[in-house]
């Protein structure tokens, strides 16, 4: 079967290339999450505008704007089940900072850029133990291939999506602690 160099199996390889070590994926699964819940936070204010509903007024924001684009990116790169959860996880995180918005004074840039930071840290020190950059440097297609990176492998973690997996490996290869005493190869 022919897919497109777009399709989720494609950008999860090319991803996974340069994530191979665990320590590295582990760190991402921290990082990343932070990443997504401070554009959240950032992205928050001010309102583009504001609906009226039955429920009181909605305001639509450039995170649910961003929300709402990248699930269909995600829809549409052929793992429809797969794109959903991504779409859960990353709405999930979203809410998650709205809630923290309401809660605190101002407009959430200091703890927005604070968990940007860290989560861009967490990241870094990951790439140290597998000895490459992050590629969010090299391609901006990594800012959405990112959290559906993390999703996948929470989901390999609980046994699921094993075909996937089996496919990234037998393209990216396995994952492998690098001896840091050696250089990167």
């Amino acid at each position: 079967m022919h897919r497109r160099p777009s399709d989720a199996t494609n950008l999860l390889v090319r991803y996974a290339t340069d994530h191979r070590d665990p320590r590295n994926i582990a760190t991402h699964m921290v990082g990343i999450p932070l990443v997504v819940f401070s554009l959240g936070l950032l992205l928050s204010h001010p309102a583009l505008m504001t609906l009226s509903t039955a429920w009181g007024p909605v305001n639509l924001t450039l995170t649910a704007l961003g929300w709402l684009l990248s699930t269909l990116w995600y829809l549409s790169r052929g793992l429809p089940g797969l794109g959903l959860l991504v779409s859960a996880f990353n709405g999930g995180l979203l809410c998650a900072a709205t809630l923290v918005l309401s809660e605190i004074d101002g407009s959430g840039l200091e703890w927005g850029l604070a968990a940007l930071c860290l989560g861009w840290l967490c990241q870094r020190a990951g790439h140290y133990y597998e000895g490459r950059k992050p590629s969010a440097r090299t391609d901006a297609h990594a800012l959405l291939i990112a959290p559906m990176f993390v999703v996948a492998e929470g989901l390999f973690a609980l046994g699921r999506l094993q075909g996937l997996k089996a496919d990234i490996e037998r393209q990216a290869g396995p994952t492998r602690l690098r001896n840091l005493a050696m250089p990167a190869g």
